[in-house]
């Protein structure tokens, strides 16, 4: 069992020690990673072992707190451009401090969060529901929800050839005999908004080639996809902007800063979330498409859903 990508149904019960029946109670009560692509259950055991992490409860506290501010300003989690650009744009304005990233992943930034090794994590993990970001796994991880900013909201697509030599339309095309992909980490936002789409087509990942070519920032993506190499990859607008790629849309998307109530006031962190305001942040969006500022800067909350909804 140790060498297989894909479990059965009895395989995965005995994966997880438990019987057979309450594989199907946790696939419909806890969203346990399955697809019927087949036409029987099998269970990806990357996402299995995710799932797994994501639902594990009371780690274990650091020994060795992040110090108080003294110049230095860590973010970790999810990669953007224009973050990057923020991040250069800090280091001119106030050279007393230094801020340095971290691409660890949107899961991988809120981990780094909760071991407190570091002061702002970015993410734009989508959460069951389709509709919200990022508050769910925040609490699962952390315990409770942290302050939570909006950076900005962003385009994810597809990124291909100039052309769309493929002629590839949407998330179903992948699946086609021939087509090669390039594909971002497990534990960024934009592998579980692939993983989700293929999913809801039916669509089995490990079968496409170049599924598991995993590249670890948005630009080298494209420049798979502009070098030939690949088809198609799960990316932004802005990549595709900038790279002169055609671009297929899937949804907007909210990426947000996340960061504990206690160093939520500290100087590089009030520094940082301050330059948000300054029309020399904006400019920063020159030659940048697919990027919306309408909430950036702005404290965002998790949604209630009305009594209506509800029923």
């Amino acid at each position: 069992m140790e060498n297989k990508t894909l479990f059965s149904t009895r395989e995965i019960a005995r994966f997880l020690n438990i019987n057979e029946k309450m594989v199907y109670t946790l696939i419909a009560e806890k969203g346990l990673p399955a697809t019927k692509a087949t036409g029987k259950w099998l269970f990806p055991r990357h996402l299995v072992e995710q799932w797994l992490e994501n639902k594990t409860i009371n780690y274990p506290k650091t020994a060795d707190p992040l110090p108080p501010y003294h110049g230095l300003l860590i973010i970790s989690g999810s990669n953007d451009i224009l973050l990057d650009s923020t991040i250069s744009l800090f280091n001119r304005l106030y050279p007393e401090n230094v801020a340095v990233f971290g691409n660890l992943g949107s899961l991988g930034g809120i981990r780094a969060l909760r071991r407190n090794l570091c002061h702002i994590a970015s993410s734009h993990l989508l959460q069951e529901n389709e509709q919200e970001y990022n508050f769910g796994v925040a609490k699962e991880e952390l315990g409770e929800v942290p302050g939570v900013i909006n950076f900005c909201k962003r385009e994810q697509g597809l990124l291909v050839g100039k052309g769309n030599p493929e002629k590839i339309q949407g998330i179903p095309d992948l699946g086609r005999p021939g087509i090669r992909i390039v594909n971002r980490p497990l534990g960024t936002g934009t592998r579980l908004l692939l993983d989700g789409e293929l999913a809801n087509a039916g669509i089995e990942g490990a079968r496409i080639e170049g599924y598991d070519r995993e590249v670890t920032r948005h630009l080298e993506a494209g420049l798979e996809v502009l070098s030939g190499r690949a088809d198609a990859g799960p990316g932004i607008r802005a990549v595709a902007g900038l790279l002169d790629l055609d671009f297929i849309p899937l949804r907007w998307e909210r990426f947000d800063f996340l960061i504990q109530k206690d160093r939520f006031f500290e100087r590089g962190v009030q520094l940082f979330l301050g330059l948000l305001n300054e029309p020399v942040f904006r400019e920063l969006l020159t030659g940048l498409i697919g990027y919306d500022l309408d909430l950036c800067g702005k404290m965002v909350f998790p949604v209630e859903k009305s009594d209506k909804e509800e029923r």
